[in-house]
């Protein structure tokens, strides 16, 4: 799934190539990605606007529209945005295209089909599911160490999938989390209120130069991400403990583990991340 770093590295290249564009008509090739309009209103609504600018919050898009729409866009498992010449054959995980004016097309390709699109008000962004609930951005600005030692105090919960659960961070996603834990030397399975203040303050500082880290290398491809310009990230090549699981950990050189946690791979090593009994 595109995480926080992927999903800024899609919108900055959107807003490079298709930001003032205007949107001469619309093709949905498959429905079900609409959330609250039918095909036939998404096209009547957004025919003819201009795509001003593009921001994110946490994993999602939004994407600003003149007269005031914002059409919020969440890739879940595998979507990806790329920008073509009008009149490219559609490839068959092509779902929407935005024909603009200028002669080319914005096309919304998703392999499972489980991306979202929701248009609303722009200032509305909050009352669309997910965005409700959302946590803080994980920046020196938003993530308060105060904060976080008030949310992890009252969660018995491990702090792998507390560190999932969006309504806590934004934008944190298994690979990253499987990542700043292990650079703060924390077990996945660790309670999340059993980690102290200077754990948490490790943690937070590790959060915050991960994604930044990730960000400058435009993003992580383990499947099929690619930017908007139909590019793979490169930050793969700089993980340290996500998909290594029997390599030796860069740290210690004890062989990484990986484990289903909450139902997702999780990856350790249980050198440096030991799980201390409470």
């Amino acid at each position: 799934m595109p995480e926080l770093p992927e999903v800024e590295t899609v919108r900055r290249g959107l807003n490079e190539l298709v930001g003032g564009s205007e949107i001469k008509t619309i093709e949905v090739l498959y429905p079900k990605m609409l959330n609250n309009l039918t095909a036939d209103q998404f096209i009547a609504t957004l025919s003819g606007r201009t795509i001003e600018k593009v921001d994110r919050r946490g994993k999602y898009l939004l994407i600003r529209l003149s007269g005031d729409l914002t059409i919020v866009s969440h890739l879940r498992m595998e979507g990806n945005y790329d920008v073509v010449p009008e009149g490219t054959t559609p490839h068959k995980h092509t779902h929407i295209i935005f024909h603009l004016t200028d002669g080319r097309e914005l096309r919304y390709n998703d392999t499972r089909k489980f991306g979202r699109m929701a248009v609303v008000n722009t200032g509305d962004e909050y009352t669309v599911s997910g965005l409700k609930t959302i946590g803080p951005e994980p920046t020196e600005k938003t993530l308060k160490l105060e904060y976080m030692e008030q949310i992890f105090a009252k969660s018995k919960k491990a702090v792998k999938p507390f560190l999932l659960d969006q309504s806590k961070i934004a934008g944190l996603g298994n690979i990253y989390a499987d990542e700043v834990l292990w650079m703060s030397k924390i077990h996945p399975e660790r309670p999340a209120n059993s980690l102290t203040i200077a754990e948490l303050k490790e943690l937070r500082s590790n959060i915050i130069l991960e994604l930044q880290k990730a960000i400058a290398g435009h993003g992580t491809t383990v499947h099929s991400y690619s930017n908007a310009y139909g590019e793979a990230g490169s930050f793969q090549n700089q993980l340290n403990v996500y998909g290594r699981e029997g390599e030796p950990c860069l740290r210690c050189g004890t062989p990484i583990v990986k484990i289903k946690l909450a139902q997702r791979g999780t990856h350790f090593c249980p050198n440096c991340q030991v799980l201390t009994e409470e």
